[in-house]
Formats: structure tokens, sequence, C-alpha cells
């Protein structure tokens, strides 16, 4: 065995054969360098974590709820720590990081205080025909849930799954993005400190392979989050062994401006959920769609604010660098092929975007076949189009194979027009918020994945319903036996025409 530590002072006891490091995305500096689990170790991991399941769903409720209360108040006293980790590992700015962890601990919060209420059993009413048995359904643990983060919200995304399955009282194996190990790293040492007693939460540091060994580890359910590529490799992966999966993948947010819109607060809207995090967001604001009558105004406003941004790795700057090496040639791709298809840029364009830093650009009469309009752009950038009319706005709006989340800005017709929307979530008159609200489920449909973390069916998503039916007093009509009667049969066809006929 060999020790292999991090900068953070976590250690991993593992016959390491390989290490990673971990670079800042705005300088190149090193942040910590960290084990490559293979598939043998991360087998040995899954092992462990299969006997501490055992011992963390023999607590009650109560018990879960109370450790995991401890590791909340760990982060929260320790917060500034974990969002300069953060932003070291992903160069968003710290404040941002910050933000993303308060957001995380209110779902810690309410997946903890709320999983008895949605997971524990319940009696069932049965029907006339079974009024000699008595029913309840409860939802039990999986057991180890294998959780694959994502490297743009490394503390906030995947603790939608972690916090969950926890509360739920499964064991969790994680494999945070190998751009953000360190972060993946301290919020399981942060664990370890509340709950000693057993290995119930670890990380597996690696690469893609070891995602992969993850997927056929034995673990009773992979939550992903990612690209819709990736995620399809986590399926095919998961095939093999029945594993079930949760993918949490791409988006093409919309964003939708009517006629009679707040366009100050509209405008606001769209620049946040299109550039913060420097656009590199599931849920981000990709596409906008304004009413003919207001366009101009609300070019004119959006144009104005987006002037006042600016990427860069200084206190001052707004937006942080590229976080992937690759995402600056996505994002010029982008902006080219629109620009070549008859787009003008409004603010920023080609020119934009750098070796690591990627300064913002809006792009108007976006041509609705530009890679800009069809696939996840995942950089600072606004594609912004005219529309006739609200079910224009709609139809361009879901003739997508994404489906997240969306905005839409109405004084009148919010909700009419957000139900319209086919997508996973839809804030009215604001972006993002959705997502911070524990009580509602988060995911998407089509290309955007299936199956939801956050809310009520968050803690679900990660037991098993488990259904038991007993018998309360002797059949009035006993019809799961051989000594069934004709006269039995014919009572029991003349009830059911009354019931049904």
């Amino acid at each position: 065995m060999t020790r292999a530590e991090d900068t953070q002072g976590a250690i991993v006891t593992a016959t390491v054969t390989k290490t990673f490091d971990s670079l800042n995305p705005a300088t190149g500096d090193l942040v910590g360098t960290h084990p490559v689990f293979d598939a043998e170790q991360v087998n040995d991991t899954v092992v462990r974590a299969r006997e501490a399941a055992s011992w963390w769903a023999g607590l009650s409720f109560a018990e879960r709820a109370e450790r995991l209360k401890i590791w909340r108040g760990i982060i929260a006293r320790r917060m500034a720590q974990l969002a300069e980790i953060s932003h070291a590992e992903t160069g968003k700015p710290t404040a941002d990081a910050q933000l993303e962890i308060v957001m995380m601990l209110d779902h810690l919060a309410w997946a903890a205080g709320n999983a008895r209420k949605v997971l524990g059993r319940k009696k069932v009413s049965t029907g006339l025909m079974a009024q000699d048995l008595g029913a309840s359904v409860e939802y039990l643990p999986l057991g180890v849930i294998g959780v694959i983060g994502p490297w743009n919200f490394p503390v906030f995304t995947p603790m939608g799954s972690i916090a969950y399955a926890l509360a739920a009282g499964n064991a969790v194996v994680f494999k945070p993005s190998e751009f953000t190990p360190g972060v993946g790293v301290w919020l399981v040492d942060a664990f370890a400190q509340a709950v000693p007693e057993h290995p119930v939460l670890q990380v597996v540091t690696g690469l893609g392979e070891t995602g992969a060994a993850l997927c056929s580890s034995g673990v009773d359910k992979i939550a992903f989050t990612g690209s819709t590529a990736t995620g399809k490799k986590v399926m095919r992966a998961c095939a093999d062994t029945l594993t079930p999966v949760l993918i949490e993948a791409g988006g093409k947010d919309v964003l939708l401006v009517d006629a009679d819109a707040d366009l100050d607060a509209a405008a606001e809207a769209a620049v946040w959920g299109g550039l913060s995090n420097a656009g590199q967001a599931c849920i981000g604001t990709e596409r906008v769609y304004v009413h003919e009558r207001v366009y101009d105004e609300f070019v004119g406003k959006l144009g104005d604010l987006v002037t006042n941004l600016r990427a860069g790795d200084d206190p001052e700057a707004q937006l942080g660098p590229m976080t992937m090496p690759s995402q600056p040639k996505v994002v010029a791709d982008h902006i080219a092929d629109a620009l070549s298809k008859g787009a003008r840029a409004l603010v920023g364009g080609i020119a934009a975007v750098g070796e690591r830093l990627v300064q913002p650009t809006v792009l108007v009469d976006v041509p609705e076949d530009s890679i800009a309009m069809t696939e996840e752009t995942f950089g600072p950038t606004l594609a912004v189009n005219k529309v006739r009319d609200m079910d224009e706005a709609i139809e361009r709006a879901n003739d997508s194979r994404y489906g997240l989340g969306a905005a839409v800005f109405s004084k009148g017709r919010g909700q009419e027009l957000a139900r319209r929307i086919r997508s996973g979530m839809t804030g009215v008159n604001l972006v993002y918020l959705f997502a911070a609200l524990p009580e509602l489920p988060f995911g998407g449909v089509g290309d955007s994945g299936f199956g939801r973390i956050h809310g009520p069916d968050g803690l679900r998503e990660f037991t098993y319903a488990k259904s038991i039916a007993h018998r309360r007093f002797p059949a009035l009509l006993p019809l799961t036996t051989f000594a069934r009667t004709a006269k039995i049969d014919k009572l029991m066809a003349t009830l059911t025409v009354l019931r049904h006929g």
C-alpha cells in the first residue's frame, strides 16, 4: 500500500500506480495531485461501501438526519475554504463558488429533514373487493449509489444526488470530475469527520476510465451529470449489469420575452442566465426569443448590460475562465458558424474568444439551423431572435432535442406559456431559481436526460418501493384457492358487472 496526499491533507489509502494533476484553468498552476483509481480499487471501494450501507440503512431517519446536520455544520463553518478550492479548480469567482455552497446546504437540510415524511411506511386504502386485506408501502434504500459529478458546479450539482441518496439511507461512492477532484475529496473528508464510524461516503478520483469502472462495479444505481454524449456511454456501460441510471445531461435552455414583460428584469435575467459561471451551466440561457413589439428595446437594454461585463481572474472580473481547455474552441466554432450564416454580433464575436478566457458575446438574427441554436454551447454567449408572437416563440423553443430548463417573462401569460414549453423546469419571471428550491424536482426530457434529483422525487429516485399486503380477517370471497366453488364464481361475476358494467 502507498499513501497519496492531496493539497487539502485528505489521505487516500490505496495501491496507487498513477496520479493526475488538477490545474487552475486561469493560470495553468498546479492545484493538487490525486490518485487514479483503477477498476480493482474502485471495486474494493464499493465492497467497503456495501458494508457501510448496511449500517447506515439500519439507522433511523432521525439518526441519519442528525449526522447529516453535523456534516452540514462542518461545511458551513469552513465554507470559505471549500469556496477557495472550487475557485482554484474551476476559475469561477469565489463569491459565486460560495453562493453554490449556500444553495447546496439548503438542499442537504431539506433532504435530511423530509426523508421520513416522503419515504416512511404509509398505510394504503384497499378497494371494495379487498376489504379483508390491509396494505402498506414504504421506500427502502437501494444500497450503494455511484455518483459521477460534473466540473461546472462541483459542489451543488453532485450534492443534488449525494445528499438525497444519503438521506434515503444509501451509501455513496463519488467520482468527481477530473477537473475538480479537490472539491470532491474535501466534501468526503468533511463527511468522515461527521460520520467516522463507517465509510458511508467515499471518493474515487481519476479520469474517464475510473468513471467507467464505477459503472461496472456492482453499485445499485449510477447518478450521472454531464454531456449527453457521455451520458449515453454511461448507459451503455451500465446495460450489461442492468444497473439503473439517472442522467442529467445537457441543455439548450430558452428564455421567452413577451410583449408585456418587464424588460429591465428580463434583460437582467438573460444576462445572468446566459453568462454567469462563464455560461458553463446546463440550465444556462442560450436562446432568447423576443416579441417583435419589444425586441429593439430589449436588445438595447441587453447590450448595455453585457458591455459592462468582463471575464478575468482578478477579483473585479464577473466571469471566470473556461474550465475545460477544449471549450473555447467549441464556443468559437458556434460563433463562427452563426456569423457565417448571417447572424450579427451585437457584443463580442470571434475576437472575444481567447486561449483561456472568453469574453461575453451576444448574437442577434441567428439562423435556427446554426449550431449556436441547435447544440449546447456551454460558454458566455446569448443568441437572440425576434418572433412575431409567443406562439412562434413556443414553436421554436420546443424545436430542440433538449428539454432541461427554461424561462418566461410575461406579466399576463407567464404560467400558460411556461406549461407549453417542453422542459423539466421553467421559471416565470426568473431564471435558475427553480434549482435552488429543495422542494422541486430537477431534471430534463429528451437529450437532457431522465430521472429527477431534488424534492420528494429526488429522495425516491434512490429507493425502491416496498409493498406489503396482509390479511385482516378471513376472506368474504375466497378467490385464490382451488376450493373456489361455482357459486363464488357466479357471485364474483355479478359483483364485477355491478361495479364496472
